[in-house]
């Protein structure tokens, strides 16, 4: 029986997590589900005039992507999961995504502060990008702490584009 593939891409706003994923998904051909992908259309309808309200915009929106991920795995789906998940928070919901016919991979995207900050300013003058998403909020703020998430399976660090040939090796023997 071939093992399903499940990629959990995670890291702070702005580390390239989205840009990383597509790629992933589209060259193993596996499907994608973002966090930001659910999140967008319920800013659209319900809006997010604060911090607290785009967080709890997220939650609904992490909360829709771990059913959805449970339907795809259970369905027999390789499957690529991307957002800023949070250490302490998330690793139940994706723990139980895992079987023993699951192949799991965990990418940490890490960028240099400055450069997150300069994504972050950037997204904040996009008008393309949703207002709900508080990136000038998050320009603002500390620095959160990042780091893997404690769940099984490889663990790879990107710090720009590709994991590269270590992924790709994963996912040919796994």
């Amino acid at each position: 029986m071939k093992p399903i593939h499940l990629i959990v891409v995670t890291g702070l706003p702005a580390t390239g997590k989205t840009t990383l994923a597509r790629a992933l998904a589209g060259r193993h051909g596996a499907l994608l589900l973002a966090k930001d992908t659910i999140k967008e259309p319920l800013l659209d309808v319900l809006g997010a005039a604060d911090a607290a309200a785009s967080r709890a915009l997220s939650d609904a929106s992490f909360a829709v992507l771990f059913a959805m991920a449970r339907e795809l795995v259970g369905s027999g789906c390789d499957l690529v999961l991307e957002g800023n998940f949070r250490p302490g928070q998330h690793e139940e919901p994706l723990r139980a995504l895992f079987a023993p016919h699951i192949a799991g991979a965990q990418i940490l995207c890490r960028v240099p502060e400055s450069v997150r900050r300069a994504r972050l300013i950037a997204r904040a003058a996009d008008p393309a990008r949703h207002a709900g998403h508080q990136d000038a909020e998050l320009v603002a703020a500390e620095s959160q702490a990042d780091g893997f998430l404690e769940l099984p399976g490889a663990r790879f660090e990107c710090t720009e584009g590709a994991p590269g040939p270590p992924l790709d090796q994963w996912w040919r023997d796994s």
